[in-house]
This record gives structure tokens, sequence and C-alpha cells, in this order.
């Protein structure tokens, strides 16, 4: 029987952000923008039991949310510019952001459910 590798705990945080597989690190994440691998490519961990349903959006609306707030009433009070001044400004700085900060944050959020739930993805590790 083949023993079972050991391998080093990674921080969520680094491999979410890399978008790299929680265990080793190394594989892609994603195929494709938001499509989870069902297995990595180099570790070959599997990688269909992760659910971070709305989470990664929820984290995002909010962190998001509150930095919009915040500069467009500094914006508001430092310039007083026009309404559309606001639109022009706003809709693509949120567009573009939340699309961009999406990713990371559902690979973040990967990361953490394998740290802390190891034994759903590796049932044969002894740990």
């Amino acid at each position: 029987m083949i023993e079972p590798r050991k391998w080093l705990p990674l921080s969520p945080l680094s491999t979410g952000l890399a978008c790299k597989c929680p265990r080793c690190g190394k594989g892609s994440l994603f195929t494709g923008s938001l499509d989870v691998r069902d297995a990595c490519s180099h570790c070959e961990l599997d990688l269909t039991p992760h659910d971070t349903g709305d989470g990664a959006t929820v984290f995002v609306v909010l962190i998001l949310g509150a930095l919009t707030v915040i500069l467009a009433f500094w914006l508001e009070t430092a310039l007083e510019p026009p309404v559309w001044v606001h639109l022009l400004v706003w809709i693509p700085v949120i567009s573009i952001l939340s699309v961009v900060m999406l990713r990371p944050f559902k690979g973040i959020l990967i990361g953490l459910h394998y740290k802390n739930l190891r034994h759903k993805y590796e049932p044969d590790n002894g740990d």
C-alpha cells in the first residue's frame, strides 16, 4: 500500500490571492473566469467538495460598497461635481473592481474551506 503524501500547510490567503491549489500551491484553481477545476493539475486534489456559495460575492459587495460610498462622499465634498460625473466615475469603477475582486475572494474562501474541512477533501488523510 502506498503511503499518502503529507503536504505542508499553506496560507489560504496566499493561495487564494494567487488563485492556486490550496494543497500544493502550484496548480491553477480555476478553468475559466470563476469555474473551479474538478481536480488540481499538479497534485490531483479533488476540488469538487468545495462549497463557497455566494460568500465571495457577499464579501465583494460589502467591501466594495463601503469603499465606494466613502470615496463618493469624499468626491462630493471635495469637488461638488454634478450627478453625471458620479455616474461617469462610479459605474465603471464598481463594474471593473467587482469582477477583479471576485476571483481572489473565491480562491481565499476555497483555501479556508480546504484548511478547515480537510477531511472532506482528503478522507484517507489521518490528520
